[in-house]
């Protein structure tokens, strides 16, 4: 998600960037390009209007125009408009109660919202310890409570068991009856969706609300579907009162403008992003690193936590010790594409990291993408034990092996054992200035580190 957006605002404002003085007339072009590029992402018009007259408002000011490096703080004064469009802070949802607190799910059918209830129940189990109960009140949809049964099963999280022919309001009171007598934290009630907002789902939606009084009522919607999900936002927060957001499949290829639109229309904070299909790809929403992502300046505090949370410390020591020996061979080469593959790929990783606009589209001219790992690993696994601790013994014959079995052009071997050489030679140079005490690193240093000119080969 962004990825245009990205593109066309760098365009804009890197223009800024390389004056070493601004006028009037270059800040209205560039904003110009700004409001362009916001209305083909899909953010409503009267928010990119605001945006824009609050950012000229500051930007053509003396400050600015007479600075040192008035590109710069102009980009700054977009970037802090962007964090206060997206909401400032970031929010967690909220159980302030006496257990247990309710969390009601809604949204319209087919924008993940059965889904996100079992992620965000697991995502509550297992970083914040809260034991949590799981309840369908979807008595419409063929199979939605066995779904989230299901669901519940492979997150962990306890399911209420389903009686047949009770109504939403009826499964509700049993649910929190269930969670006051379990000694459940927390009742996450999956509301019944329909293709498009009505009266009846409005109205069974408030019936359920009174019943339970909940803490949360959490919003799911899916960002694919752009301007439309505000307006489906609007309705359910002057109806339900919506306390805040869920945006799902922001992996996709969205434009963004719900993102930057929904919290500026409704009020209500984006609080969680749903990033992929599997239970742990949930994320908080954090304006600030979202801001940043937009304006092409990557987010390294994420892509941090996130290597934190998939990294094992103890395979990571292990390495670390075969570096400093100058043992690296392909078993932990192998090991480190399946770490890329559970920190997101490396789409997932680029997106996080600053000023990679211009390598993520040679990566997509190049065709460097997920099947590029799995196609590394796959000629890694169809090699023997002995030949991944000692690549000398891979003649001929042996490659033509390996490629067949992995089903790649013996090319694709000869190009993996080169990449692989440059990244052992790099890794005894880690291992001989680990030797050296572990002092700090000289910029000579970083620069032996560099791989060879050109980079890897793909």
């Amino acid at each position: 998600m962004f990825e245009s957006l990205t593109e066309r605002l760098g365009t804009a404002l890197d223009a800024l960037t390389r004056r070493g003085a601004l006028s009037r007339s270059d800040v209205d072009a560039a904003l110009s390009e700004v409001r362009v590029a916001l209305l083909e992402a899909d953010v409503a018009l009267s928010v990119v209007k605001d945006f824009v007259a609050q950012v000229r408002g500051k930007a053509v000011g003396e400050a600015v125009l007479k600075s040192v490096t008035p590109g710069q703080m102009v980009i700054k004064i977009v970037s802090d408009h962007l964090i206060e469009l997206l909401g400032s802070a970031a929010q967690e949802i909220d159980l302030a109660a006496v257990p247990p607190a309710a969390l009601m799910v809604v949204g319209l059918q087919g924008s993940g919202k059965t889904t996100s209830a079992a992620k965000i129940a697991m995502r509550l189990q297992a970083q914040e310890k809260k034991k949590v109960l799981m309840a369908s009140l979807d008595v419409y949809r063929p199979a939605a409570q066995e779904q989230l049964r299901v669901l519940g099963e492979q997150a962990g999280v306890k399911t209420l068991p389903i009686i047949e022919g009770q109504m939403p309001v009826d499964i509700a009171r049993r649910a929190m009856d269930a969670g006051r007598l379990g000694g459940f934290d927390v009742v996450t009630l999956d509301t019944a969706g329909r293709l498009h907002v009505d009266e009846a789902l409005m109205s069974e939606v408030v019936a359920v609300r009174d019943a339970v009084q909940p803490t949360e009522i959490l919003l799911v919607a899916d960002a694919l579907t752009g301007q439309d999900a505000v307006n489906v936002a609007s309705a359910f927060k002057e109806r339900a009162g919506v306390t805040g957001i869920m945006l799902t499949r922001i992996d996709g290829d969205a434009r963004g403008g719900a993102a930057l639109s929904m919290r500026a229309v409704t009020g209500c904070p984006i609080k969680l992003l749903g990033t992929g299909e599997k239970l742990d790809a949930i994320e908080t929403f954090h304006p600030d690193r979202i801001a940043s992502r937009i304006l092409g300046m990557g987010d390294v505090v994420g892509l941090v936590e996130k290597a934190t949370e998939t990294i094992e410390t103890e395979e990571a020591e292990k390495l670390e010790k075969k570096i400093l020996k100058g043992q690296f061979d392909l078993d932990d080469l192998a090991a480190q594409l399946r770490q890329m593959r559970r920190m997101g790929g490396l789409e997932g990783l680029m997106g996080m990291l600053p000023g990679v606009g211009k390598a993520k589209r040679q990566m997509a001219e190049s065709q460097m993408d997920e099947r590029l790992l799995l196609r590394q690993e796959a000629i890694i696994s169809s090699m023997t034990r002995k030949e991944r601790t000692n690549i000398r013994i891979l003649n001929a014959s042996r490659r033509r092996r390996i490629a067949s079995g992995a089903g790649v052009t013996i090319q694709d071997v000869n190009r993996l054992l080169k990449q692989f050489k440059q990244m052992a030679g790099m890794m005894k140079k880690v291992g001989k200035l680990g030797k050296k005490g572990r002092k700090a690193l000289s910029p000579q240093d970083l620069q032996n580190l560099l791989p060879p000119q050109g980079g890897f080969p793909r």
